[in-house]
């Protein structure tokens, strides 16, 4: 894992182009090498029922959607969006249907891939990885920019599952990874509540991240709906506190890899908190 201090950046500003493309492919160079050791291949990881070769699978999968949507938009036809609510079922069922391809021919297609996207990326404009709206097969529209982080948050966050797999149960991610994924959090979980456990709840808490890449929010669940906004003060009035000592540990706790942080306050909001959220 790379030791570079990378300042923070809003990975949603034209300007931090460099600073995003540099840390995606940081991390795909580290994904790569995991996924090509042919030791890895079978390893169970840290997602549920998939093995390293179902990860390979995903990556392609998932650019090969990124491909079509592009194209469309990039035509001005209109593409369509499955919905959150589908997305981690429907995830599951792609990637294990390319464990019949032979392990050189998924390393192949994706690595192909891989090139094709990164060469989109790095040919966005200022204006582009701002303004040009592409529809996410699963999420709905999004600046071109904002898939080069889609992709950090697999580049970063799998090779996680893998070394967990391979028995490093202490492993993490990067700090600049998850500083870069964080900000889509917030656009992430008002559309992942569980509605049958949010339903006639009313509640806020806060959410505190320390260093350079973290903050303070106050959260809302209301009307079985989520919401939050940037806390200024102490929390004052929160029915709980969810406190993160670095992005890391925010992030891979947003992908419910574990539980993570420490509470205090009401602990049935707590417990509410913790639930509140389907996988995706």
């Amino acid at each position: 894992m790379s030791t570079a201090v990378i300042a923070p950046v809003n990975p949603f500003a034209a300007e931090s182009k460099d600073t995003v493309l540099s840390v995606m492919r940081r991390d795909r160079e580290k994904f790569t090498r995991l996924v090509s050791d042919p030791k890895n291949w079978n390893v169970d990881t840290r997602c549920t029922g998939w093995e390293t070769r179902d990860l390979v699978g995903h990556m392609i999968d998932v650019m090969e959607g990124y491909f079509k949507q592009w194209e469309l938009a990039k035509k001005g036809e209109e593409a369509s969006t499955a919905g959150m609510v589908v997305m981690g079922s429907s995830l599951n069922d792609h990637a294990l249907d390319f464990r019949k391809l032979s392990r050189e021919e998924a390393l192949d297609r994706f690595k192909k891939d891989a090139a094709k996207l990164d060469a989109m990326l790095q040919a966005l404009t200022p204006e582009e990885w701002t303004s040009l709206m592409i529809m996410h097969p699963y999420g709905g529209p999004a600046p071109a920019g904002a898939y080069a982080t889609f992709q950090i948050m697999d580049y970063g966050v799998h090779p996680y599952d893998i070394e967990y797999g391979l028995g490093d149960k202490l492993a993490t991610i990067d700090e600049a990874s998850a500083g870069l994924i964080w900000p889509f959090a917030f656009v992430f979980w008002p559309y992942t509540v569980d509605e049958k456990v949010a339903k006639g709840q009313n509640f806020t808490y806060g959410i505190q991240v320390d260093g350079p890449w973290g903050g303070k929010w106050r959260a809302t669940v209301k009307d079985g709906k989520w919401s939050a906004e940037a806390e200024s003060g102490n929390f004052a009035g929160c029915d709980a506190l969810l406190h993160f000592n670095n992005a890391a540990d925010a992030v891979l706790t947003f992908f419910q890899r574990f539980p993570g942080g420490s509470a205090t306050g009401d602990e049935d909001v707590i417990n509410m908190i913790r639930k509140l959220h389907f996988r995706f």
